[in-house]
Formats: C-alpha cells, structure tokens, sequence
C-alpha cells in the first residue's frame, strides 16, 4: 500500500501535526495483511521537518512494525531530515 504524505500538506513541519497524521494512518489506513508493506510517498512534500516525521514515524512504526518502506526522494528537505532520524 502507498501512503502519499503530501496528501498531510506540502509543508510538514510541526511535532503535534506529525503526531495527529500518525493517529489518523493508524485509524484509517490499515494494510490488507500483516505482511503488506506501508510506502511512504514523499513527492509532493515541499518542506520535511525532522520534528514532524520523527513523530510520525514513530507512531506508525509501533502500529505496524516491520511494514515501513520509505521511497526514496530527490528533496533535499526530506533527505537531510531522514538522516536526522537516523544518527
């Protein structure tokens, strides 16, 4: 299953709206299996900060551990707060 994070804004920047954008992925878009991937779709996102998808990384990723794929993205925004996340 894709996940589009741009359909959260293109401007993803504070800790609550990562934490609200998590609760409602856990709420509303459960995968058809336990085995099914979650992708996570960046096109779209202008601005990715490391506070917002922390949050919602860390909520989804307890909901549904093992099943996060991140796509991969040319944003520069979204890349250096990955790597934030994972120093």
């Amino acid at each position: 299953m894709k996940l589009e994070l741009k359909k959260f804004g293109e401007i993803l920047s504070s800790r609550p709206a990562g934490r609200e954008a998590a609760l409602v992925v856990q709420a509303y878009l459960r995968p058809a299996t336990p085995a099914e991937s979650i992708e996570l779709d960046f096109a779209g996102v202008k601005v990715l900060a490391p506070s917002w998808v922390d949050e919602f990384l860390t909520g989804i990723k307890a909901a549904f551990p093992n099943q996060i794929v991140l796509l991969p993205s040319t944003n520069a925004s979204v890349i250096e707060s990955l790597k934030v996340l994972a120093e």
